[in-house]
């Protein structure tokens, strides 16, 4: 049986982890992918292989994960529930474990009507919070939801999201100590970009005990330009994006704008590396996959611990 989740290693040895992203391909070009992970390779403890992020028909997580395995990067599987039901799922997971796949992220997924097939039928047999039971259930029991027994249990690293920028924001840290106690691992925010508004909900969370329960991984993403802000500023739900931000990057020559935008994200990762309650950064480059090993340098996150 191949290791455990280096991920997992890395946080429980009380490293402060670095995870990248990876969006698969709109077609089966394997290329992309490889291209993409030579820039994250030695330079992330792992990295998120999406599941039809947005509703947008893509190359499955489960696949994509397997090139990233390919190329020498611990993958993070999706799995949304918006897809498929529970049966499809523990087929899933049993299979991604099979192949080597370690790391599993629960999701709901974006609602198909905002995809390229807004007429599909949504499945939602199970909800995130119910599918990170399922997973735990499945890996600590050793049986299937349905209470049939398993012959090899999948040891998965159960990883699950939460929007700390979510309203109303009282109840954000209560859905957050559900994930916690069905039985997630690791937690992996939204794009944070409103900084005072997460330091209340770590606070939050420590008060509450979660922290100590669970690691929270914070979510950045460099933005890359002026009009890149005011879109995830008003069309993006579950984004917040303060008017500073803008301001800021308004402030600098439009050649510099990008690398103004890394320079925020390196100051929040260096606060992160500080923050009470957050045990890493997981960085969503967002297409931007060639500029991660300038920002793992810039934000003084290597090299990357072997455990």
């Amino acid at each position: 049986m191949k290791a455990g989740s280096n991920l997992e290693k890395v946080l429980k040895a009380g490293h402060f982890a670095f995870t990248g992203e990876v969006g698969p391909p709109r077609g089966a070009n394997v290329e992309a992918i490889r291209k993409k992970a030579g820039f994250l390779k030695g330079m992330v403890d792992m990295a998120n292989m999406t599941d039809n992020q947005t509703a947008m028909v893509r190359m499955s997580s489960w696949a994509g994960s397997l090139i990233l395995l390919q190329e020498g990067i611990e993958p993070n599987y999706q799995m949304v529930c918006r897809d498929r039901n529970r049966i499809a799922m523990q087929s899933d997971i049993l299979g991604a474990y099979a192949h080597g796949i370690r790391n599993i992220l629960c999701l709901s997924g974006d609602h198909q009507q905002f995809g390229d097939h807004p007429k599909a039928k949504g499945v939602y047999d199970i909800d995130s919070i119910q599918l990170i039971s399922v997973v735990k259930k499945m890996r600590d029991e050793e049986t299937f939801l349905g209470g049939d027994t398993l012959d090899v249990a999948p040891r998965m690293f159960i990883g699950a999201a939460a929007n700390p920028f979510g309203v109303p924001f009282e109840w954000r840290v209560h859905r957050l100590a559900k994930k916690v106690a069905a039985g997630a691992d690791f937690i992996q925010t939204q794009c944070i970009f409103n900084m005072a508004r997460m330091r209340e909900w770590v606070h939050q969370a420590n008060d509450m005990g979660l922290t100590e329960k669970v690691y929270i991984l914070a979510g950045v993403t460099p933005m890359k330009s002026i009009g890149m802000a005011k879109y995830m500023k008003s069309n993006v739900p579950g984004i917040d994006v303060p008017d500073e931000i803008i301001t800021r990057l308004q402030g600098v020559e439009k050649k510099l704008v990008a690398d103004e935008g890394i320079k925020i994200a390196c100051e929040q990762i260096e606060e992160f590396k500080e923050m009470k309650g957050v045990a890493g950064v997981h960085l969503m480059p967002i297409e931007w996959e060639h500029r991660v090993p300038e920002i793992a340098e810039r934000a003084k996150v290597l090299p990357r611990p072997q455990v």
